[in-house]
């Protein structure tokens, strides 16, 4: 149980007949190597200190009772399953005196042995001419580990021959040792094992035994892989010797499509071989056109499987039953010309598909069963129809039919038909979920279209009243027509209203003016949406700052009024749109208020001018009327008449109404009147 019991037991003795006459402390054995697992024990004298002792591991306390007192200078610890790859114990006194210590290492035996029987290279046939062993072993990059793998028969298990040598966990015969190896093949069986050796230990693995057939690898499978249109056919053979092994064979056929997708797995198919080769397997759950790439490996029955073979990628032919059509039609309005628009849609054969496949289409009237012919390239084609009901039929071709299919046009205003009332959408991140109210007749389901331009359709038939339509184009918006299927005829459509995948941020919002005063300010700005699905605005959140800090107001419409604001002072203003999908912001806008209100400048201004004016217009009078008034005539003598003033007796005269000359005045000699005098002077 402890391989090196002994050795400890007589460095015991001999340090307990030392201890009687020496007064020391120390920890034995020292530097000590174990298995992992595994246990030991160590042994402690105490003959310098008086008292209990205890232990640590890795300065860990240990428990007291994995220690035993033997007599008074010697204690002795039991270290039970290590399995660190070091680890130091010591041993201390009561007063925590480290009394001594050692370090214990563990080291693993090799295990996990795997051998096998192989050939050189792919042409080599016969007995395989190599022999290697695989293990795992504690790996420990400071410590040289030498590997030896011996052998020995049954009748001879202590008789071990060496095979090779190694200084990693893995093996290969050389080439003057082949001779050996070709007597372990036909040997019935065999046992192996792996020897370690370092410098300070030395183990032997386990005994692994094993039968030669169960160890021999062969080599891989030579394939040929050809294309049919239902199915992959898979030929495969062994190189010349093998094949005639007496023994059961395993293969197996790994295919996998080239370009993996998210979900797709390898697939395997296993083929038991008893008859002499060559040999074949069909795959048939392939996809037409695509891509396969086929593997293969072989092993002799409980032996190792060989290498996979190279890979082998093939593409494989169009199958009939892949060919999916799914062929649906709009149909546009009665146009001047009393023709209607039918665009014809199918699903198209995939796109790497070597077949070139030849589109007919036939519009059949129903009145009269005549039709007209049209090719057509592609996956869509438009074909002009009258008012009456119609039959649209496609044909796909390719050397022979490969399939045919047929829609129904109703006629304008045709009675009887079903058609689809009370249809509800609603979107949810990127996803528009749509539902409708089914129509009295019953129906066989509903086709489902939708487009985001008119131009690209895609179309889904479902049983049911109600579908989700997803991988859609983000923030944009689709029209939705929901149309009845019946056995052999469609009803009528409904479109829904316009509705987007996902309703986005508000539109951009740009400042457009900033009328700054002392102590306010007025901002406007404009909403500006050149998307369809941008998210209506319910408020804004305009936000100003200077170097106080930030203040913000909500408002509903595109301006503002900022008030208590600091005279000559710089702010940075900027406007946040809010809607219920998302906000967008302004660049911000920078001003400084004015030191005074220039509004009540420009009063004073317009006060002070009409002040002046007024003043001006006065004096301009005043000088005017002034001049006016300098400028008086003085009469000219020359001009004037001497009268005589009357005498009462004549005054009376006169007014008793005597006619004759005036009494009152005499004029002599008048010529000229006297000019008069300017008025307000």
């Amino acid at each position: 149980m402890f391989p090196f019991f002994v050795p400890f037991i007589i460095v015991f003795i001999s340090s307990i007949c030392k201890g009687q006459h020496d007064n020391t402390c120390n920890v034995f054995p020292k530097d000590q190597y174990i298995e992992v697992g595994s246990s030991t024990e160590i042994f402690c004298q105490t003959s310098c200190v008086n008292g209990k002792v205890f232990w640590t591991l890795n300065n860990e306390k240990k428990d007291e009772s994995l220690s035993k007192t033997i007599n008074s200078t010697h204690t002795v610890f039991l270290l039970r399953n290590f399995t660190s790859p070091s680890a130091t114990l010591q041993c201390h006194s009561a007063h925590k005196q480290v009394l001594g210590g050692t370090i214990i290492r563990a080291y693993s035996k090799p295990s996990n042995i795997s051998c096998h029987l192989h050939y050189k290279s792919q042409e080599d046939v016969g007995v395989p001419g190599h022999f290697t062993c695989r293990w795992e072993n504690q790996i420990n990059p400071s410590v040289k580990i030498n590997y030896t793998v011996l052998y020995a028969q049954p009748s001879s298990v202590n008789n071990w021959s060496e095979i090779c040598m190694s200084n990693v966990p893995q093996c290969t015969s050389k080439d003057d040792k082949l001779e050996r190896v070709i007597k372990i093949f036909w040997s019935n069986k065999f046992t192996v094992i792996i020897r370690a050796e370092t410098a300070a230990w030395e183990a032997d693995s386990d005994p692994y035994e094993f039968y030669s057939s169960h160890i021999w690898k062969i080599n891989y499978p030579e394939v040929a892989v050809t294309a049919f249109s239902e199915y992959l056919l898979v030929k495969w053979k062994l190189n010349q010797g093998q094949g005639r092994v007496p023994e059961k064979r395993h293969c197996q056929v790994k295919y996998t499509k080239a370009s993996l997708s998210k979900g797709d797995t390898s697939k395997v198919l296993d083929q038991y071989l008893y008859s002499e080769g060559p040999w074949n397997t069909t795959i048939e759950e392939v996809e037409s056109c695509m891509n396969y790439s086929i593997r293969m490996r072989c092993a002799l029955d409980n032996a190792p499987w060989s290498n996979w073979s190279p890979e082998t990628t093939l593409l494989t032919k169009l199958n009939k039953k892949h060919v999916m059509l799914h062929l649906w039609r709009k149909v546009t309005e009665l146009g001047k010309n009393g023709k209607r628009k039918v665009r014809v849609m199918w699903m198209d054969i995939p796109s790497t598909c070597k077949e070139t496949m030849n589109y007919t289409i036939k519009q059949i009237p129903l009145m009269t069963g005549n039709y007209t012919s049209t090719s057509c390239s592609g996956s869509t084609c438009d074909v002009d129809v009258d008012q009456h009901a119609h039959r649209i039929n496609l044909t796909v071709s390719h050397d022979e039919v490969f399939t045919e299919e047929s829609i129904y046009v109703p006629a304008i205003g045709e009675t009887g038909l079903p058609k689809v009332t009370d249809i509800q959408t609603s979107n949810d991140e990127g996803v528009i979920a749509v539902s409708w109210k089914a129509p009295i007749p019953p129906v066989r389901g509903y086709m489902i279209d939708w487009t985001q331009n008119g131009i690209q359709y895609y179309w889904r038939e479902s049983s049911f009243t109600n579908t989700t339509l997803d991988d859609l184009l983000d923030k944009k918006p689709y029209n939705i027509t929901i149309t009845p299927i019946l056995d052999d005829r469609t009803g009528h459509s409904t479109q829904a209203l316009q509705i987007c995948s996902r309703v986005g941020d508000p539109g951009h919002v740009e400042i457009k003016d900033v009328q700054f005063y002392d102590k306010s300010a007025n901002v406007s700005w404009e909403t500006k949406s050149h998307d369809a699905c941008s998210g209506a605005v319910i408020s804004y959140m305009v936000f100003y700052k200077d170097q106080n800090g930030q203040l913000n107001v909500t408002v509903d419409g595109n301006y503002v009024f900022l008030k208590d604001l600091t005279p000559d002072t710089q702010y940075t203003v900027y406007v946040e749109a809010k809607a219920h999908t998302g906000k967008t912001r302004s660049k911000e806008r920078i001003f400084r208020t004015t030191l005074f209100d220039p509004r009540l400048i420009i009063v004073l201004s317009i006060c002070g001018s009409i002040i002046i004016l007024l003043v001006l217009s006065l004096g301009l009078f005043c000088v005017i009327q002034w001049k006016k008034c300098s400028k008086k005539p003085v009469p000219n003598p020359g001009h004037s008449s001497v009268a005589t003033w009357l005498s009462q007796s004549q005054q009376k005269w006169e007014e008793a109404g005597v006619p004759g000359e005036n009494p009152r005045i005499h004029r002599e000699n008048m010529q000229t009147p006297h000019r008069k005098a300017p008025a307000g002077c």
